[in-house]
C-alpha cells in the first residue's frame, strides 16, 4: 500500500492511501457544506461503477462560482470527513497542495503520481451541462473516463449541452457502467436512479453560514 504524507489524524491534504490496480472515483467540489447527497452519490458510484474507493477532492475554490461565502478549506474538509463516514471514501485537499483550482491540472497530476490506478471522474448532470466552460475540458475527457450522475431536472439540459454532444459517440450504455474504469478515454456513462436533489447552495444561509444542525 502507498500512503499520503499527512499524519494519520491530520487533515488529508495529499494523495490518500492506495494500492496499484485500484479503481478510484474522483468527486471534486467545494463541499460548502458537504451533505448526505455527496455520500449517497459516492456509494451509488461505488456500486454501479464497481469502484474500490471514492476520493473527495475539496477544492480551494471553484473558478466558475462566487467564492465570497466559501468556508475555510480545513473546515470544509473536516465536515466532509464526518459526512463521508465510510472507509471507502477518502477526503483530500490535494488541489491546495499542488496549487490549482482546475480539474485538468488535478487529473494530470494524479495520473503522473499514481499511474497504477484506474480513475473515473464523477460529476452530476448539472456539471455536465456546463462542462464546456471548464478550462481544458477536452483534455479532461481524453485523460479519464467520466461518470455522470443524473440530477433531475437537469437531464435534458445536460445531455443536449455542447460537451455531451461533442462526446456523444463515446458514451457507454448504462448497462456497461461496471467496465467504465477499464475503458480507454474518452469514455463516459450517464447513470440514472439517484433520487436525492439536495445541494450545498440550499444548505447555506444568505450570509454564507451553514444550516446544518439548525
Amino acid at each position: 500500500m502507498k500512503a499520503a504524507s499527512a499524519a494519520p489524524h491530520a487533515p488529508a491534504r495529499e494523495i490518500p492511501v492506495y494500492a496499484d490496480g485500484m479503481r478510484i472515483g474522483l468527486l471534486g467540489g467545494s463541499f460548502n457544506p458537504p451533505h448526505v447527497a455527496h455520500r449517497a452519490i459516492s456509494l451509488f458510484a461505488l456500486k454501479r461503477l464497481k469502484l474500490d474507493r471514492v476520493w473527495w477532492l475539496v477544492t480551494p475554490g471553484n473558478p466558475l462560482k462566487d467564492n465570497g461565502h466559501l468556508h475555510e478549506l480545513e473546515e470544509r474538509a473536516a465536515a466532509a470527513r464526518q459526512i463521508a463516514a465510510d472507509p471507502r471514501i477518502d477526503v483530500t485537499c490535494l488541489e491546495s497542495v499542488i496549487g490549482t483550482r482546475y480539474t485538468a491540472d488535478t487529473i494530470t497530476y494524479l495520473r503522473r503520481r499514481a499511474s497504477g490506478l484506474r480513475f473515473v471522474w464523477i460529476m452530476g448532470a448539472d456539471n455536465l451541462a456546463q462542462l464546456h466552460r471548464w478550462q481544458n475540458w477536452q483534455r479532461i475527457a481524453t485523460q479519464v473516463p467520466i461518470a455522470v450522475i443524473d440530477r433531475p431536472p437537469q437531464s435534458f439540459r445536460a445531455l443536449t449541452a455542447p460537451a455531451a454532444q461533442s462526446l456523444a459517440r463515446y458514451r457507454l450504455p448504462e448497462s456497461e457502467a461496471g467496465r467504465l474504469a477499464d475503458c480507454r478515454p474518452p469514455a463516459w456513462v450517464f447513470l440514472s436512479g439517484m433520487k436525492l436533489s439536495l445541494s450545498s447552495t440550499g444548505l447555506r444561509n444568505p450570509d454564507g453560514s451553514w444550516k446544518i444542525g439548525k
